[in-house]
């Protein structure tokens, strides 16, 4: 084989979400790019965004199309259980996990309500984050360990939810190269 036949289609990389609890306050802000190979093909994408009646907020990371397909899915599994997103966040991942079409779809998700932050994978994973003393933080896509590492040293700080989001989101857009400043927040 030569090395054009050899070479793998060029990828979509995107994103970096963080969710950050902290004085009774839950934010989610995710960047506005939205990357394939070494080309930035969308520098404003919303990828944060309130469902259900409002009061759900979530984020995602991974492929675009997969992650409105998995916003649709919670939703519709939000208007099955009002008001339990954990149970409907695992009935989802149930869905995920099982469905032969769901499981081909690249993409994680954080999402709150005012009790609880989850994130969700393919795998079937629904995990609450790390509770610390002042907080708890999360984080996913391809700058989410910068952000997360940047959210935890800022958690005991005297600054709120909201303001650490977003700087962790800067530090991450000064890190990868996936990530930019266009950031995206929504909080409950």
């Amino acid at each position: 084989m030569t090395q054009e036949q050899n070479a793998k289609p060029a990828s979509w990389h995107a994103t970096t979400i963080v969710l950050v609890k902290k004085n009774g306050k839950t934010v989610i802000a995710g960047d506005g790019q939205v990357s394939l190979g070494q080309t930035i093909v969308k520098a404003s994408a919303k990828k944060v965004r309130r469902l259900g009646k409002g009061d759900v907020i979530a984020g995602f990371a991974g492929a675009t199309a997969d992650a409105f397909t998995l916003f649709e899915r919670l939703e519709s599994k939000l208007e099955q259980y009002p008001g339990q997103l954990t149970r409907a966040c695992v009935e989802l991942a149930k869905d995920w996990r099982m469905d032969r079409y769901l499981r081909r779809l690249e993409a994680m998700m954080l999402v709150a309500d005012r009790e609880v932050g989850l994130t969700l994978t393919g795998a079937g994973d629904v995990l609450e984050p790390e509770a610390y003393e002042h907080g708890a933080v999360a984080a996913i896509g391809s700058g989410g360990n910068f952000a997360l590492a940047a959210a935890r040293a800022l958690l005991d700080q005297p600054i709120e939810a909201e303001a650490i989001a977003r700087r962790s989101m800067e530090i991450a857009a000064d890190i990868c190269v996936y990530t930019n400043r266009n950031i995206v927040l929504e909080s409950i």
